[in-house]
């Protein structure tokens, strides 16, 4: 598709090539609309919102996900990594939302315009098994005796889980040794259920 595209460009009988690309000619942006505040560093781009917010103009809820124009802007750098904003104008009011980068947490600010929605999932509530985060990670390299200790402590907690493990897994087999039994008893319960309620 790519080595079409030369061919597929209209070049007008008046086209010079000393003049450089055809846009330079037609004094166009290969961006076109998308550019046209280029001169003040701001692109038009299509952005995702990334997580679910409150629009502080007309307190409705947009969605992780929806799509808006926005105008992408660079602010400056982290290290190496250039920080974005982007503005944007709520679909539902005149409210406008400034979102910025945050490459530091790996995360997007919200500047101004509008709320996070807080739900994040906290899984240490809910004793689910976390990677280490990077100081641990640093610690249990560096640090031998830290490196002892973390791994008694993840034994224990190993050895308590155990006779739970063995309930649910014994559970599951006793429940689901045949399953097509398992699955007849299931429907014969609906069976019953959707009868009582299906009559008048």
């Amino acid at each position: 598709m790519g080595e079409r595209k030369g061919t597929n460009k209209y070049y007008p009988p008046d086209y010079d090539p000393k003049a450089g690309g055809l846009n330079k000619f037609l004094g166009t942006h290969a961006l076109r609309e998308r550019a046209r505040k280029i001169d003040q560093g701001i692109i038009i781009i299509r952005f995702e919102m990334p997580y679910n917010i409150w629009c502080e103009g007309c307190q409705n809820h947009i969605g992780m996900g929806v799509r808006y124009n926005a105008e992408k802007t660079k602010v400056g750098m982290y290290y190496t990594t250039p920080v974005y904003q982007f503005k944007m104008k709520c679909h539902l009011c005149d409210n406008h939302f400034v979102i910025k980068t945050d490459p530091a947490n790996l995360d997007y600010l919200i500047l101004s315009g509008a709320r996070r929605q807080e739900n994040r999932w906290d899984p240490l509530k809910n004793e689910q098994v976390v990677p280490e985060t990077k100081e641990t990670q640093k610690r249990l390299f560096d640090d031998s005796m830290y490196k002892l200790e973390h791994g008694s402590k993840d034994t224990a907690l190993a050895e308590s889980a155990k006779p739970r493990l063995a309930n649910l897994f014994n559970r599951n087999e006793d429940v689901w040794a045949d399953c097509y039994t398992a699955n007849q008893k299931l429907r014969a319960q609906f069976r019953v259920r959707y009868s009582s309620l299906s009559r008048p």
